[in-house]
């Protein structure tokens, strides 16, 4: 009874966490429209960057969690976290942890411009790094749960599916275009024009990832609770 409620609180855990992470994704857009439309842009562009580190580290431990409940009881430990997604989850932690660190010191006037130019470099990096996270998640969770021979698979998991595959890509193309954006920026290219595009990227891809593990969790949930 106690191991059941302990694993239904951590899939709300995670579905929560894919909500919140969803949530910030649309708060770091509309701060970076606002900013693109005039007002205050340079500090706008650095509140968007501590939202977006926020939900970076929203959603590293949302995944994380579902992670550990999967690996761990299977007794795969330490060496399976490495081979699902543990270098991407180390750096949602670590590059999250930093643009909220960075973009404070850019709202404080310290080298903002500059500051939040290499945040967002680092947002890429960490989305390019756990482009594959979210659907190693989801697989993990699918090869956990694989129906009863004959039993078909419920709507809510092939809806996950589709979007743990297509969150893939997103992550991979929005992280690259950061890096280039975030570079051109640094270098003064439109500086502060290029790094609210690239937090505009970067927040729609949250946005999508952010769903698609909330997706993934209350699919399965749903799977689980019919068999």
């Amino acid at each position: 009874m106690t191991m059941s409620v302990s694993a239904g609180a951590a899939r709300d855990t995670a579905a929560y966490g894919g909500f919140v992470d969803a949530a910030g994704g649309v708060a770091a857009i509309v701060l970076a429209v606002i900013g693109l439309a005039g007002v205050k842009p340079e500090m706008m562009v650095a509140i968007a960057t501590i939202v977006f580190g926020v939900a970076l580290l929203v959603e590293g431990g949302a995944m994380l969690s579902e992670y550990v409940r999967i690996v761990f009881p299977s007794g795969s430990g330490a060496a399976a976290m490495e081979n699902f997604g543990g270098v991407g989850l180390s750096a949602h932690f670590l590059v999250g942890a930093a643009g909220i660190v960075l973009g404070i010191l850019a709202l404080i006037g310290i080298a903002s411009i500059t500051l939040t130019s290499i945040a967002v470099i680092a947002f890429g990096a960490a989305m390019v790094l756990s482009s594959n996270s979210v659907w190693q998640l989801h697989e993990l969770k699918r090869m956990a749960m694989l129906p009863a021979e004959g039993q078909p698979v419920s709507g809510s998991a092939i809806l996950a599916n589709e979007m743990a595959s297509e969150s893939a890509g997103a992550l991979s193309l929005a992280g690259l275009a950061a890096i280039v954006l975030g570079i051109l920026a640094v270098v003064g290219m439109h500086s502060v024009v290029l790094t609210l595009a690239a937090l505009i990227a970067l927040g729609a891809t949250l946005v999508m990832t952010g769903g698609s593990l909330s997706a993934t969790v209350v699919g399965f949930m749903r799977s689980a609770d019919q068999r």
